[in-house]
């Protein structure tokens, strides 16, 4: 992904912020020269066994993701396979007329995440059943309302056979935060509050990143 250094994120906990608010990840990977890249949209978690600190650029973290079996992404798939996830955060249209100057230009303010890795497939049905289990687990405790998944275990191992879940050990990332830093400071503001006081949240959020840069 191509960054401007204005719009590179200020640390490395941007984009785990990014990626934990915003797991719904698109999956790409290359396919063959008759069926071009696969792209599939999966849920993808930090692997909860991780430790240590996250890295400037994520190297070196696990994530894990699962997809239905029946999918062909999965069947193309391989162990060793290099794979592109990508997170999109907060994001909305800027109009000309928040900014109160001429000339001007609209744009999108956005923020984006690019993760690169390396696939390990899950064989083990336990283990693949534990990826559901921590995904639950990770939704819930920040989405959900701590559902405790115990009676409905029955049920999901009826249904993990057909769940493809898979490890991704990462080899970097670029994280692009584009909140009109190329604005002088007194339009940037106007922008921020503009989007503060929509209905809309994801305008919301995208305010509230943009307070929140240095």
């Amino acid at each position: 992904m191509f960054v401007p250094a204005q719009y590179r994120e200020p640390d490395g906990s941007w984009m785990v912020d990014l990626i934990r608010k915003n797991p719904l990840s698109l999956a790409v990977s290359n396919g063959s020269p008759s069926s071009g890249p696969f792209a599939t949209h999966l849920p993808v978690i930090p692997d909860p066994q991780m430790t240590g600190e996250w890295s400037a650029d994520l190297s070196g973290a696990t994530l894990l993701g699962h997809m239905n079996r029946a999918n062909p992404h999965w069947k193309a798939l391989e162990t060793g396979d290099v794979i592109l996830l990508t997170f999109t955060g907060p994001h909305a249209y800027v109009s000309p007329t928040v900014y109160e100057v001429t000339p001007a230009a609209p744009t999108w303010n956005f923020t984006s995440v690019h993760v690169r890795g390396v696939v390990e497939k899950i064989d083990s049905i336990e283990e693949t059943l534990g990826v559901v289990q921590s995904t639950v687990r990770a939704f819930e405790g920040e989405f959900g309302a701590d559902w405790d998944m115990t009676e409905s275990l029955g049920y999901f191992r009826k249904i993990v056979p057909a769940v493809g879940a898979f490890r991704v050990t990462v080899t970097g990332a670029d994280g692009m935060f584009k909140l009109s830093q190329e604005q002088k400071p007194e339009v940037r503001a106007r922008v921020e509050q503009s989007f503060g006081q929509r209905e809309c949240t994801r305008h919301r959020e995208t305010a509230k990143l943009m307070s929140q840069l240095p």
